[in-house]
């Protein structure tokens, strides 16, 4: 297993942050090898695959430098670089752009694990291709949705840090991603890999959710280092239900989109991210729907948490089934 030495100040100093880089190569990784993990990605995958497909037949080149950098236990570092936090995808882009030749040859040997197809082995403008590609599939597949998947990402955050609070590292890094977890003695494995441990103790450490069923690590030696894990799955396809008609009739579109949310127990924060609704809306929503006896609410450590009743259930459950 791959594991990191990280000392107490490191971890306390420790931040989850956001990339639309990481969020893009996570999207580009989807279409290039998927499957879809839930309807809402299905139907993605489903608007966007076949341009994809035809972009990729279309530059034979690039298309066979993107499976050499998708290696089946590690991907060519230069196409993952460790996101800053508080960038823009132009910004992390051009981190892919200026990347030495030599440099990425080196990484996708890595992740050939031996020598580079002819086709790639001689060519200087392996960099500019990876930067292309992810500004493509930026601009056609990710950025028409950015707003939606950076409230979806920036309430896992909200959860992870609630989370965090009530259990401590080892309780938010063990449910990061499959083969992460706190192993004590400042021990944090990252991956199942059998890679020698690395001492970064000192550096940054940052964690970035992805809304993909995706992961992977990666470092900017010796100053910062970033763990990338899928953003928990109830809120990944937390919009793939869209809100019945007659619900939003009877209680209003943005009171029953609240209701239709609470398929588990989320925190206001959450629910704010997610609908990128006013704390005072959906604090005056939840009021109503509490009065109404439609939710509950319970406390879990410092967290209020919502859900639905098993009046509000039902209500769901027949408005959804008199659409059919």
């Amino acid at each position: 297993m791959g594991w990191w030495q990280v000392n107490a100040d490191t971890l306390a100093g420790s931040r989850f942050v956001l990339s639309p880089l990481a969020e893009t190569f996570a999207s580009l990784k989807l279409l290039q090898t998927g499957p879809a993990t839930h309807p809402g990605e299905r139907a993605w995958l489903h608007a966007h695959l076949p341009a994809y497909r035809r972009h990729l037949a279309a530059d034979p080149v690039t298309a066979l430098l993107i499976r050499s950098g998708l290696g089946r236990d590690w991907i060519a570092d230069f196409l993952t670089p460790t996101p800053y936090g508080d960038e823009s995808f132009e910004e992390e882009v051009a981190r892919v752009r200026e990347t030495k030749p030599a440099d990425a040859h080196a990484h996708l040997a890595v992740s050939l694990r031996g020598p580079l197809p002819a086709e790639l082995a001689d060519r200087d403008d392996l960099p500019r291709r990876a930067a292309e590609l992810l500004s493509y599939v930026w601009e056609e597949s990710v950025r028409p949705y950015w707003d939606r998947r950076r409230r979806i990402l920036e309430a896992d955050v909200v959860a992870r840090t609630a989370q965090l609070s009530q259990g401590g590292w080892a309780a938010a890094l063990d449910a990061l991603r499959p083969g992460t977890r706190w192993l004590g003695g400042n021990r944090l494995q990252v991956n199942l890999h059998e890679y020698p441990p690395r001492e970064i103790s000192g550096a940054q450490l940052l964690f970035i959710p992805v809304t993909p069923k995706a992961g992977w690590v990666s470092w900017d030696e010796p100053h910062r280092y970033a763990v990338v894990y899928p953003c928990t799955g109830v809120l990944a396809d937390v919009r793939a239900a869209p809100v019945p008609e007659s619900l939003g009739a009877l209680l209003g579109a943005a009171r029953a989109g609240v209701l239709v949310l609470l398929d588990s127990p989320m925190s206001t924060s959450q629910l704010v991210a997610v609908t990128g609704q006013g704390l005072g809306s959906v604090g005056r929503h939840l009021k109503v729907l509490l009065d109404a006896r439609l939710v509950r609410r319970r406390r879990a450590g410092r967290a209020v948490l919502y859900s639905r009743t098993a009046a509000g259930e039902v209500l769901v459950t027949a408005q959804r089934d008199s659409r059919g």
